[in-house]
């Protein structure tokens, strides 16, 4: 007796597939034939006998939507995928921000922005078309390169020798796919595609320093050379733009600042009347600005002089109880019942070093959860390396953002008051930044984030004060640029990329169909 089939399927829905282009492109694009044998295993093999008779075996669903070349279907595939991904995540987001994390309920009358207009839906359709595109691109130039590299092309190329030149370098396919993060410009220039540009051209460079220092260009560096020489540089540019162009600055960075450094940055006391006016963090920080801009004025203090007049009157509050020993306005404002300026750098690092151990121990840990087979197989070493990172980070931040106050009241006693009166600012961050040497073997990954917070304020700061003009389109521009040197270190030395961000670019290529088995036969052929 014959046994029966136990996925039955409807004797003509094939037939009819497979005469309908429309409803086999659509198959063939949603999932690929192993995709379905799997899901077929998993799932429809298991499911109800109802669902099972309707769905196609996986031999007849490969037969099916079986194509030559099924590189184009992937493409889209993983387009399509990502439009969606990112879509439903940023929808996701968006609903907790609204009901979860807002102190009120959004107003049910609030006016609703058109779908296509919608920057969620711009961002997942960018994202999605910087990969389709990448991999079609990509394919095309790499199969341009190899028809102009057979003896058939050669009067092409002695034709057109300067592009034919160009059309078959081994770069050519790398740097020709980056034009898709033109692509990018789908979506609204705010912020976030600033950011983005910024974020790719920094590692970009990243990696090309990497790749040049693989190949030899940086031998005999001495001990101190690394990442954590950014660091001066980017506290500088802040602490002058955090001062002087607020608005330049990011706020988040500011407030984890102002959080740690309480012995500067005088609140109210509890005792002090509320019917009172008291001076904002704000009013503080401008009124430093303003110092700054009278040549730092002494201190009269109203104590031993009621009647001299104040120079910045919004101060009195905290500056009327100041101590009579205090020689500058600037001291007597940071540190009013502390006339030591000392004394008052290191209460800073005390208190503040025990608050930022606890961020950054609760930090390190929730991001160590994914290795914790290492911490089972030798916890005492692992636990040593964790509580070594965390005491490196906390006394490098502690360190930078000390010295970066204390540094107002040290020039206060080095230098004369007319001398670089604004500069001081840039002086006071640099010498804050110096801090970075304590960590500089594990906190690389600050240093090119504060980079990159630098970078973004530096160009608003420059566009704000007339020193140069943006171009419509820039920061588009500055990513495709960025992409392309992440290709083409990728193509040279793919090692310096790491493993994670390197299967990333392979997969934006499209390697899984394209990569390494014709990489290899071209390889074959110019040798």
């Amino acid at each position: 007796m014959a046994s029966q089939d136990p996925y039955p399927t409807p004797p003509q829905s094939p037939a009819k597939a497979k005469g309908d282009p429309i409803l086999r492109n659509t198959l063939r694009y949603t999932i690929s034939a192993k995709e379905y044998k799997t899901l077929h295993e998993w799932f429809i093999s298991r499911s109800p006998q109802a669902v099972r008779r309707r769905a196609p075996t996986p031999h007849k669903y490969a037969s099916l939507v079986q194509t030559k070349d099924d590189y184009n279907g992937a493409a889209i595939r993983a387009s399509l995928r990502v439009f969606i991904a990112t879509q439903t995540s940023l929808q996701l987001w968006e609903l907790i921000k609204t009901n979860l994390l807002a102190k009120r309920r959004p107003s049910r009358t609030k006016a609703r922005n058109s779908v296509l207009t919608s920057p969620n839906l711009r961002l997942s359709l960018s994202l999605s078309l910087i990969l389709l595109l990448h991999r079609v691109l990509f394919r095309f130039f790499s199969r341009l390169r190899t028809n102009l590299l057979t003896k058939d092309a050669a009067p092409f190329r002695r034709r057109n020798p300067r592009i034919s030149r160009s059309l078959t370098s081994r770069l050519a396919p790398a740097i020709g796919a980056s034009l898709a993060g033109f692509a990018l410009g789908v979506y609204p220039g705010d912020q976030l595609r600033i950011t983005i540009a910024i974020y790719v051209a920094t590692r970009s460079l990243e990696f090309a320093y990497s790749a040049l220092e693989e190949d030899g260009w940086f031998k005999n560096k001495p001990w101190w050379w690394g990442s954590w020489m950014l660091m001066p540089l980017a506290c500088g540019q802040l602490l002058h733009a955090f001062v002087f162009d607020r608005d330049c600055f990011p706020k988040a960075y500011g407030d984890f600042i102002l959080e740690n450094t309480p012995n500067y940055v005088q609140c109210r006391p509890a005792t002090y009347p509320p019917s009172l006016p008291w001076p904002s963090t704000t009013t503080i920080i401008d009124s430093l600005a303003e110092m700054s801009r009278l040549n730092w004025p002494p201190f009269i203090s109203p104590i031993l002089f009621p009647n001299a007049p104040h120079p910045l009157p919004a101060l009195s509050p905290i500056t009327s109880s100041a101590h009579p020993s205090h020689t500058s306005l600037s001291c007597a404002t940071l540190h009013p019942a502390t006339p030591s300026c000392t004394t008052t750098f290191l209460s800073t690092l005390l208190s503040s070093f025990p608050t930022i151990t606890k961020v950054l121990a609760a930090y390190y840990t929730l991001f160590s959860l994914p290795k914790y087979r290492k911490f089972l197989s030798s916890p005492t070493s692992e636990i040593n390396l964790l509580a070594k990172r965390i005491l490196q980070t906390a006394a490098f931040l502690t360190g930078a953002i000390g010295s970066s106050w204390g540094s107002i009241c040290l020039f206060q006693y080095l230098f004369p008051r007319t001398f670089l009166p604004s500069a001081r600012w840039f002086l006071g961050g640099f010498l804050g930044g110096m801090w970075g040497v304590v960590d500089r073997k594990g906190g690389k990954g600050h240093f090119l984030y504060s980079m990159r917070l630098s970078i973004d304020s530096l160009w608003k700061v420059g566009v704000k004060r007339g020193y140069w003009k943006g171009v419509s389109g820039g920061d588009v521009a500055v990513f495709v640029a960025g992409l392309a040197v992440v290709n083409v270190v990728y193509e040279k030395r793919r090692g310096v990329i790491g493993d994670g961000l390197g299967k990333g670019v392979g997969w934006l290529r499209g390697e899984e169909f394209f990569g390494n088995k014709k990489e290899g036969e071209e390889k074959e052929k110019e040798k």
